[in-house]
């Protein structure tokens, strides 16, 4: 027991100083977000001389080639000072022709170095016409962003286009020094282990050896991933052909003189089998109020006939 109080200090004493060294990383990014606000003034100083230069113009699809200038003067200065930057996009297109305009945009991705991501394809179909519209997610180096997104409006008429940027520096600053934290402290617990002789203590830094291990696997995979989203920007696509115009209808006397005759007479046929419908429905309701009038009717007309004829014939006799 006198070997094994020293192993249980030594644990203490380890997750103590894991827990200051993981202060000292968070004090170390949050005393970077000086450093993220002096970053974002540059990108917003720089996108406003962009603007400037560009006179303004961001209208329709003529303003890709506007907008080109202000998306390469982001790239520049976010690349300027060394941020660790998230680059979204999103872009509505009207294109003439939906698989062609996808090829298009594959070729140009995969030519810059990224790939398609999701895709979607929906076609509608009404009175006899068809036309295609759809999503694609496309990923694109963070270097290649501004030209991909001039490429992308050039493919059509834009209807919206937008971007939008997200500083991560202080959390992959904050994630490293974790991994660095955790993984010193990994060797530290393989030493203690090997030192270990009391069954209790060889548990003991198992154990803590063992959640040390997986916070690090989750670190890595929480930095991969943000390193993934900085290297790689994201620009969804929204594109759909425009949709077919319905016919005008013709006017009645634009009509063939057969086609009106035989018209004609499909609705006199249209007519009378609704006379019949007609018929057939008002029978019942006919025999049903009409026959105590019928009788009615009959009745008085022999009470009148008997008691009318046998007066006049009084009278010839008189």
């Amino acid at each position: 027991m006198d070997r094994g109080r020293p192993i249980t200090l030594l644990l203490v004493s380890l997750v103590l100083l894991a827990g200051c060294s993981g202060a000292g990383g968070d004090a170390g990014a949050g005393g970077g977000g000086a450093d993220s606000a002096v970053a974002e003034e540059t990108v917003v100083e720089a996108e406003r001389a962009a603007d400037s230069g560009d006179g303004g113009d961001g209208g329709g699809g003529d303003g890709a080639d506007a907008t080109g200038g202000t998306y390469a003067a982001s790239d520049d200065a976010a690349a300027a000072t060394g941020r660790s930057i998230i680059r979204t996009g999103e872009v509505r297109l009207r294109v003439e022709n939906f698989e062609s305009a996808q090829e298009n945009l594959t070729a140009a991705v995969e030519t810059r170095g990224g790939y398609v991501g999701d895709t979607t394809k929906q076609v509608h179909d009404r009175d006899g016409e068809s036309w295609t519209s759809g999503q694609v997610v496309l990923r694109v180096p963070a270097e290649n962003f501004s030209r991909t997104m001039t490429t992308i409006e050039g493919e059509g008429r834009v209807l919206g286009s937008s971007t939008s940027t997200r500083d991560v520096t202080d959390q992959v600053v904050d994630q490293q020094a974790r991994l660095e934290n955790l993984r010193a402290e990994r060797d530290r617990l393989r030493t203690l282990y090997e030192r270990a002789n009391d069954t209790e203590d060889v548990l003991a830094v198992e154990r803590r050896l063992s959640e040390v291990q997986t916070e690090i696997e989750r670190t890595e995979a929480r930095l991969q991933n943000l390193q993934r989203r900085v290297a790689f920007s994201t620009i969804t696509v929204e594109m759909s052909e425009p949709r077919p115009d319905r016919p005008a209808p013709n006017q009645w006397y634009d009509t063939p003189v057969l086609a009106a005759f035989l018209d004609s007479v499909h609705g006199v046929g249209v007519v009378l089998r609704a006379a019949v419908v007609a018929a057939a429905y008002a029978a019942p309701y006919l025999l049903a109020f009409l026959t105590p009038f019928a009788v009615a009717g009959g009745l008085l007309y022999r009470y009148r006939h008997r008691f009318g004829g046998g007066g006049d014939e009084s009278d010839a006799q008189e």
